[in-house]
């Protein structure tokens, strides 16, 4: 087939939803297929596309309709998407009529989808090949916190809550992620400046940031809202265990029993679990480690390969070569 994946960011960003998008596109070219990965709509001929972002792609998507018809469509919904719901993120809900099939990316997600369309709809986890890395520093806890500075990652909650820690803890934040305002960037350079247990590197190309997490004892993530954050991914397959706000995009990944989560904006718990965790507190550690490794197995690069084969043979399946579901 001739696939066209839509996207909001360029093909070469190292926001989630440009890794999201070279990703599949990959993995489409693995299976066999043609693949264009564009923001816009190029006016070619198609026999599907796949639209990451239902509200910023939307442009691109009823382009492409209106120019190919009879091509199915498949629209990814992401964090900002689906949280705190489809009205509130702008989503047309009548564009996710057009769909031939809706993906999310946790099984959470899917309570967010309209009951008329949840038949249509299927969860396809993101997935990461293992990561390795050098081990982690004896003389500190280091944390990683891969977090481009938005809103919706709440992106200082982390350095304040570390300094309500302790003066005899170990930890340290490393934080690696770009910044789209300059106000916060100056906040966060501030922060990096004052606050001895933060330290913001910036962006860093994907290599040297996932090096960054492989080497710490801990992954945080303070998001408001996602949709299923690569960065968790990452985690797994780093084997680094995770602490998180607990919202339903990390619940779809991490499961509802997960012992690292704390309340959205809740400084103080942050910091309380942080500090738990740093010291094994009632195995807590040693609980995080364990429940990490038992998920690790689902964000296997095979799983994504076969979920995303059954999508294609469902919504092209005469181009697909096998019966699928229509």
């Amino acid at each position: 087939m001739r696939i066209l994946v839509a996207g909001p960011v360029p093909e070469a960003s190292d926001y989630g939803n440009g890794v999201t998008a070279r990703r599949w596109a990959r993995l489409f070219r693995d299976l066999g297929h043609e693949v264009r990965v564009v923001q816009d709509y190029d006016g070619g001929t198609y026999d599907l596309l796949v639209a990451l972002h239902a509200r910023k792609s939307e442009a691109a998507i009823r382009a492409f309709g209106a120019a190919c018809p009879d091509a199915p469509i498949v629209i990814a919904l992401t964090g900002t998407d689906l949280y705190p719901d489809l009205v509130a993120g702008g989503v047309d809900l009548t564009l996710l009529e057009s769909a031939k099939r809706v993906v999310v990316l946790q099984p959470e997600g899917v309570a967010q989808v309209p009951p008329g369309l949840r038949g249509r709809t299927r969860v396809i986890t993101q997935s990461m090949p293992a990561i390795s890395g050098e081990a982690p520093a004896v003389d500190r806890f280091e944390i990683a916190f891969l977090a481009h500075a938005r809103p919706v990652k709440d992106p200082l909650r982390l350095s304040e809550a570390v300094r309500l820690l302790p003066p005899s803890s170990r930890i340290t934040v490393t934080h690696v992620g770009g910044v789209r305002e300059d106000d916060i960037g100056d906040r966060l350079r501030a922060e990096s400046a004052e606050n001895p247990r933060y330290s913001w590197l910036g962006p860093l190309p994907r290599p040297e940031a996932l090096a960054v997490l492989a080497r710490s004892r801990l992954l945080v993530l303070t998001s408001l809202h996602e949709g299923g954050a690569n960065v968790v991914t990452e985690a797994l397959a780093a084997g680094v265990p995770i602490i998180s706000t607990r919202i339903p995009g990390s619940v779809g990944l991490l499961g509802a029993d997960y012992a690292g989560y704390f309340p959205v904006g809740d400084t103080e718990a942050l910091a309380a679990v942080l500090d738990a965790a740093e010291h094994d507190r009632a195995g807590l550690y040693t609980q995080l480690r364990r429940q990490c490794a038992a998920r690790r197995a689902s964000v296997e690069p095979e799983r994504e390969t076969e979920a995303w084969e059954r999508l294609l043979a469902e919504a092209v399946p005469a181009k697909a070569g096998y019966e699928g579901v229509r």
